[in-house]
């Protein structure tokens, strides 16, 4: 084995900008969170040369000529002036790495000035040699990268085509203009603008510029506060009818900064859950404020990863802010101004490690623990047990005003403000005995009845603590396989939390002593095959398939003709649902087709 022998410079961050530059999109993010760190209202990136050339021009602060040189050394920051401070992050960077491994693996141009200086700095850098001039330039900084990965041809190599690494830099300049929509961001492609937004500081404004006003008009408001504890979530979420392939478009961030979050994701999709498809996930713009001594960000390098003080406590609170804005609810109302926090978590129930948190979340019995895998990004948690959670989340809604706690649970779901059935609505008919038709202001409502009338009746079976059941003198016996009824016996008490009695007359026969009353007539071996077919060996949650199967089967059927009378029923009923996109399936209920669009294909002006 050779001696051993100190590294040279260039080599030292030439291996450090592994960690901090993967590729050309690592560069532009760093570039431009330098830029919104020196308060920049105006950021443009220019892209060109196979994505290897970046310029990112901004009006910030600027960098004091005596500071220039020392900017783009190892470990030198603005951003932190005690050891403290790491403790305490209010900037995007901090590290102090990005400029210095930058130089390392491309050559580097930098023009820059302050409001203090009549000229500004030019300065080279070049293996990571750095030489500096005067010059004159506007105030702010315009960091001018050539020949990305020049000498480091291993890195070059394993880039993917042009494209591929454009539609990276676009994802981190959407990700960024997203999160600062005060700051009017630019991004050009070979001289021509694919990007631009205005910075006037509205989030909706932002999203639609990012991407286009069909997904602003499909989005709901969150917006949650927590004085006593720092917290504060704000942005929205689109309607669990409008859904996406991906959770590309999960666009979360922590204090303003983008991350990858699984206690985040995991509590968004808990809400989504049984309001979706399998394999669809909503479009989502979300920042979380919270204290930043509550929140680690110098986990990685690239600052995508956190830990949290509380992380039960950050997961209830971004599951009932979520959860709460589909729900039609905003924080100047009654009930949600007093429910700020469905449930309190105490510290001594998480577990921070090196690479993974144990997280006890809110069960019916406190005993099951939750698993976060940070390195795959997963959080092993039982569907079971999530139903409880939601439950008690329910549960926690709607009995909050009432000290007695004798309030019904149902009352969660009276009508709000901004989800009021109006008198005059105005049923015209049926189609197909199928689809129930509704003249609306903005256009023709198109209602699919079975799954507006199981939507009403699974939120409400879901939020009383006893379901109604009728008796059942004269019950068939049901033939079950062994395994079936030892599956049957031991979640017999599941059974019994939505209306069903059962009683075994041998190993693997049963009758029915009771059912929901909602389903008197429906046969109860009809029923039970129903309930055994979607476990199909999973018995995760089943309490969520019971209660899914019940209101399926509760509800009206497709292909049956209803009066004007039932019609206006259902639909009542149905506006009064908290979550009125989608039934417990993830199919989506009703489809407006708007007069315009019906008047434009018959060629009408209006």
């Amino acid at each position: 084995m050779a001696r051993i022998k100190q590294l040279s410079k260039n080599l030292i961050n030439q291996i450090a900008a592994g960690e901090v530059i993967e590729r050309p999109a690592s560069v532009v993010k760093e570039l431009m969170e330098n830029s919104i760190d020196a308060g920049a209202t105006k950021v443009s990136v220019e892209i060109n040369n196979d994505c290897r050339d970046i310029r990112v021009a901004d009006n910030g602060c600027g960098i004091h000529p005596d500071d220039i040189m020392l900017a783009f050394s190892k470990h030198a920051t603005s951003k932190l002036q005690e050891d403290e401070d790491l403790y305490d992050i209010h900037t995007l960077g901090f590290r102090g790495e990005a400029l210095a491994s930058i130089i390392s693996i491309a050559k580097l141009t930098c023009t820059t000035r302050t409001k203090d200086f009549e000229t500004g700095t030019k300065v080279k850098c070049e293996n990571s040699e750095v030489s500096q001039v005067e010059t004159g330039c506007a105030v702010g900084t315009i960091m001018d990268i050539k020949d990305l990965f020049y000498n480091v041809p291993v890195r070059l190599k394993f880039l993917k085509n042009a494209n591929t690494e454009f539609s990276y830099i676009q994802e981190i300049v959407q990700s960024i203009a997203l999160s600062n929509p005060k700051v009017s961001v630019e991004l050009k492609k070979f001289g021509k603008t694919v990007l631009k937004t205005t910075g006037q500081g509205n989030l909706t404004q932002t999203i639609k510029e990012v991407f286009s006003s069909d997904v602003t008009n499909n989005l709901k408001e969150v917006l949650k506060t927590d004085a006593i504890s720092g917290l504060k979530i704000s942005g929205f979420v689109s309607t669990p009818d409008y859904t996406r392939s991906s959770k590309k478009n999960y666009h979360i961030y922590i204090n303003s900064r983008s991350v990858k979050c699984p206690i985040f994701q995991k509590a968004i999709d808990t809400v989504y859950k049984h309001l979706t498809a399998n394999n669809k996930y909503p479009f989502v713009v979300l920042n979380l404020e919270i204290p930043p001594h509550d929140v680690d960000v110098n986990v990685h390098p690239t600052k995508k990863e956190v830990r949290y003080k509380n992380p039960n406590q950050i997961f209830n609170f971004i599951y009932s802010a979520v959860e709460a804005g589909l729900a039609n609810y905003s924080e100047n109302k009654h009930l949600y101004e007093q429910v700020q926090n469905v449930e309190n978590f105490s510290d001594t129930n998480s577990n921070v490690t090196n690479n993974s948190e144990v997280i006890s979340f809110p069960t019916r019995n406190d005993s099951k623990d939750f698993y976060v895998d940070e390195k795959s990004d997963t959080m092993f948690i039982s569907d079971e047990e999530m139903f409880k959670f939601e439950n008690k989340s329910v549960n926690k809604f709607s009995n909050y005003e009432n000290s007695d706690n004798q309030v019904k649970q149902q009352q969660i779901f009276a009508p709000q403000e901004n989800n009021v059935v109006e008198p005059s609505e105005n049923v015209i008919g049926q189609y197909h005995d199928t689809y129930i038709l509704i003249d609306k202001e903005e256009g023709l409502e198109i209602v699919d009845q079975h799954i507006a009338q199981e939507r009403y009746i699974y939120e409400k079976l879901k939020s009383e603590k006893n379901v109604i059941s009728q008796m059942l003198f004269v019950s068939d016996v049901i033939e079950i396989s062994a395994s079936e009824a030892e599956l049957i016996k031991e979640n017999i008490a599941k059974f019994e939390r939505f209306g069903y009695g059962i009683e075994f007359l041998s190993d693997t026969e049963l009758i029915f002593r009771k059912v929901p009353q909602l389903l008197a007539k429906v046969s109860p071996k009809e029923i039970l095959a129903d309930i055994l077919e979607n476990i199909e060996g999973d018995i995760d949650n089943l309490e969520e398939k019971i209660l899914i199967t019940t209101s399926c089967k509760a509800s009206v059927k497709a292909n049956t003709k209803l009066s004007i009378w039932q019609m206006q029923e259902i639909i009542k009923k149905w506006r009064t649902t908290k979550m009125p996109y989608t039934c417990p399936h993830g199919r989506p209920i009703s489809k407006i087709i708007p007069h315009k669009d019906l008047a434009g294909f018959f060629q009408r002006s209006k």
